[in-house]
């Protein structure tokens, strides 16, 4: 009897320490999933004969190919390239301006979504039959290519051109936190009432931002998503294209939810260094990893700081343990920066873009009033479980 007991034990704790680790991310690798631009079949036959805008940038590829090349390959008629922030081929810096050009590679023309305008107008739609939408997001409210994928979505709601969203991992998929944004606080870097992250992929979030009438005015866009094969939502994707200039590598793309709070403050996070977004620090502040900024062409020309000697943390470490530390923002980097720098008598802490990014003024105002981190968290959790409710509608993995 106490043998069958000892052998149920054994079970039942195989079976809970099973289910404990599948809650942790797993570090996956990019080619063990199936995207949605990779499956061709589906939504090729979708694009004959119609004349295509695409939205892309150089994360767009199919193995190793640009999907506009592989387009044209196909003898799809494409017009029109439309480009986010940091351009088409990805080598602008970030916040940078982005003038209209022609593509040296294809002599198609592009129209930037990061200059003049943010959103396309009428004219740049003249003609165009489909949009065919394929960015890399990160899984954060304050990367910009969502509130992109949003403008063109109101532009062929508005025009009645359908969409088609190629969909892609979500390398922060795997987990939701942080305050949800009030609507005074409403900007590109944060258009929706959703937390910083909401742990879902590129294309559940279009099917949310059409599903809740999130567009202007009660307009829906025809919107279709290609969905990816093989992919599951506690994955921590190795990219193999970066994303964006200063997101080079898989850890830096973890730290990003966390640290990107740290730009809305007088703390550099890396830029201009080989480690941005897995370091941060300030010029006399404690810390064993010391950094000096500098200027970066295509990823960082005036950083903060730079030629000053900074002192601070290297985090890398911290993202390689991933599989032991909790999925959640991580509010202890900030909270010992602004203690550290309010006792050198660093002051103003914050930046003017603080808010905007945090997407609320209560995490500012709680860090001046000397919330603790668990009072912090505290307060997010009322939006977090109505958030929830919502995703919950246009989740396509389960």
């Amino acid at each position: 009897m106490k043998r069958i007991l000892s052998l149920f034990v054994l079970m039942l704790f195989g079976i809970t320490s099973c289910t404990a680790q599948h809650r942790h991310p797993v570090l996956t690798n990019y080619k063990q999933i199936v995207t949605g631009d990779e499956q061709t079949a589906v939504y090729f036959p979708m694009l004959q004969g119609k004349k295509i805008a695409v939205v892309a940038n150089q994360s767009a590829i199919i193995g190793k190919t640009n999907l506009v090349d592989s387009l044209l390959s196909a003898g799809i008629q494409v017009v029109r390239i439309f480009s986010p922030e940091h351009g088409f081929r990805g080598n602008k810096s970030a916040g940078a301006h982005i003038n209209n050009g022609v593509d040296a590679e294809t002599g198609l023309p592009i129209v930037s979504l990061y200059g003049k305008h943010r959103k396309p107008t009428v004219e740049d739609l003249k003609g165009v039959d489909m949009v065919l939408f394929d960015l890399q997001d990160v899984g954060t409210r304050f990367y910009t290519y969502i509130s992109t994928m949003t403008l063109v979505m109101q532009a062929c709601a508005e025009n009645h051109i359908p969409m088609i969203v190629l969909d892609r991992p979500n390398p922060n998929g795997f987990y939701v936190d942080g305050p949800v944004l009030i609507p005074k606080l409403k900007s590109f870097v944060g258009m929706h009432p959703v937390p910083i992250v909401y742990g879902m992929t590129i294309g559940e979030y279009a099917r949310m931002v059409n599903g809740e009438h999130w567009l202007q005015n009660g307009v829906t866009c025809n919107l279709t998503v290609i969905p990816m094969k093989k992919y599951t939502r506690n994955m921590i994707v190795k990219l193999p294209v970066k994303p964006s200039p200063n997101l080079p590598d898989w850890q830096a793309v973890y730290l990003y939810p966390s640290l990107c709070l740290l730009e809305g403050t007088v703390v550099s996070v890396g830029r201009g260094t080989d480690k941005p977004f897995q370091v941060y620090g300030y010029p006399g502040m404690k810390g064993g990893y010391v950094f000096t900024p500098r200027s970066i062409p295509g990823a960082s020309l005036h950083p903060k700081f730079q030629g000053k000697t900074c002192r601070g943390e290297d985090l890398t470490a911290f993202a390689e343990n991933y599989p032991h530390n909790p999925p959640r923002i991580e509010l202890k980097w900030l909270l010992s920066a602004y203690h550290q720098l309010k006792a050198m008598g660093v002051h103003p802490f914050f930046r003017g873009s603080f808010d905007r990014l945090a997407g609320t003024d209560s995490l500012r105002l709680q860090l001046e009033k000397g919330y603790t981190e668990k009072q912090i968290r505290q307060s997010w959790q009322k939006g977090l479980k109505k958030f929830k409710k919502i995703r919950e509608k246009y989740l396509l993995y389960r």
